[in-house]
């Protein structure tokens, strides 16, 4: 029986599964994003967070943990170095999985796995929100559009000063032509 026993096996042996495990975790830590089926995203996610988090501690014993799950030197490397610093500051939640559409063979149900740190369309760097506009009524909707009036009036009237200034000059360089011819 198998009561209280929450993995799920996807169908492989246990020598089969841990070798698939650890290839897909090398291939997340090496391309930052792949593509798989969503059973196998899910799996894989618990499998590789415990591992992101002990990249943090940076010291022989995590990296040969972790090397023993891996099974990849570069990806080890990799792991220590560039990741650990990108999610040095995340007390978790390393990863974030996406659905897609089924695949289009046995209408499996796909999704990306990557690194939350290495996206740059959900990150802050990416796009900064714009200021959202407020529906609510009272007085400090005539208060934010005051300044900003003042401002544009600031703005025109050095515009109609450069005009002023220059008007005479050419009309100066004007009479100074027709004298010359």
């Amino acid at each position: 029986m198998r009561h209280g026993n929450k993995n799920n096996h996807l169908g492989r042996t246990t020598a089969h599964r841990k070798a698939m495990l650890a290839n897909m975790a090398t291939s997340l830590i090496l391309h930052k994003r792949i593509t798989t089926t969503l059973a196998k995203a899910k799996v894989l996610r618990g499998y590789v967070e415990p591992l992101l988090t002990k990249s943090k501690n940076d010291t022989t014993h995590s990296r040969r943990t972790v090397f023993s799950y891996l099974q990849d030197k570069d990806a080890t490397a990799i792991l220590f170095r560039e990741v650990a610093e990108k999610i040095a500051n995340r007390p978790g939640g390393y990863t974030r999985i996406i659905k897609l559409e089924n695949r289009l063979g046995d209408n499996a149900e796909m999704a990306i796995i990557e690194l939350v740190d290495y996206n740059t369309v959900y990150g802050a760097d990416a796009a900064a929100p714009a200021k959202k506009s407020t529906r609510r009524r009272g007085g400090s909707k005539a208060k934010a559009v005051a300044p900003v009036a003042a401002d544009e009036a600031v703005v025109v009237e050095d515009v109609k000063e450069e005009p002023a200034a220059e008007a005479p000059a050419t009309s100066e360089n004007e009479e100074n032509a027709e004298k010359g011819e």
